[in-house]
């Protein structure tokens, strides 16, 4: 079973591989031509993810989309428990997103190149970094774009149900007033489990919930009430649906 699965991951990494090359410059030159081209670039990567997964036996059942308001920025909050989560993202996410991510992903071979379009790199052992990071996400904000961000901040290898999250998305949504919106992912650690890289077909569901509104903890260092509520809400999705 071991051979199996080990000739299986080849094949879905080799699948991967070969459709970041066919629809790479699809999605890099719309953006390289105008920051509005994100929308067309986002069609490209939501076909990528689709025919990659559907090659590699790996489905998608999302519930919640009706919390959603296409036309509403959102701050969208994940658990981070496989790298499975890239693909997850453009095919649960109805809207143009820009993720923060490792700096040290940005470093993979053409995987980097594309994803550093669509994507906001930290080094989280550099304050700088960090600091830069927010930055940019803010303005990503103000252009009416989402942003998805694992509070987390690494991916769980752990048995408990979340990592204890940093305050960096809870600051942001504070001082711009933009909506949480959780999102609960469950099974991507069945398919790419803790601390290996093999693979196996398998079913990925995703939970939206209603979005928590920041107004109310527009006080003294009241995001970290926002962070505890946030916390909560995700955590109860995941058990509840675990």
């Amino acid at each position: 079973m071991k051979i199996i699965q080990w000739i299986y991951t080849l094949y879905s990494g080799l699948v991967f591989i070969a459709l970041m090359l066919v629809f790479g410059l699809f999605i890099v030159i719309p953006l390289l031509i105008s920051q509005k081209g994100g929308r067309i670039s986002f069609i490209f990567i939501r076909l990528w993810a689709s025919i990659w997964s559907f090659l590699s036996g790996i489905r998608y059942e999302v519930y919640g989309r009706e919390f959603i308001d296409i036309k509403q920025p959102y701050i969208y909050i994940f658990n981070h428990r496989s790298f499975i989560d890239a693909p997850i993202i453009p095919l649960a996410i109805q809207q143009e997103v820009r993720a923060i991510g490792k700096k040290e992903l940005s470093k993979i071979p053409i995987f980097g190149f594309i994803t550093s379009r669509v994507a906001v790199w930290v080094d989280r052992s550099d304050a700088e970094s960090r600091k830069a990071s927010v930055g940019r996400l803010l303005d990503i904000l103000k252009k009416g774009i989402s942003i998805v961000v694992a509070p987390e901040g690494t991916r769980n290898k752990t048995d408990q149900t979340l990592l204890p999250f940093q305050k960096g998305a809870f600051r942001i949504a504070v001082e711009t007033g933009i909506p949480i919106m959780p999102m609960a992912v469950i099974g991507a650690d069945k398919i790419m489990k803790r601390g290996s890289i093999l693979l196996k077909p398998g079913k990925v569901k995703i939970y939206f919930s209603p979005p928590i509104d920041p107004q109310p903890f527009q006080y003294e260092e009241g995001y970290f009430d926002l962070m505890d509520k946030c916390f909560n809400r995700l955590e109860g999705m995941i058990l509840t649906y675990l």
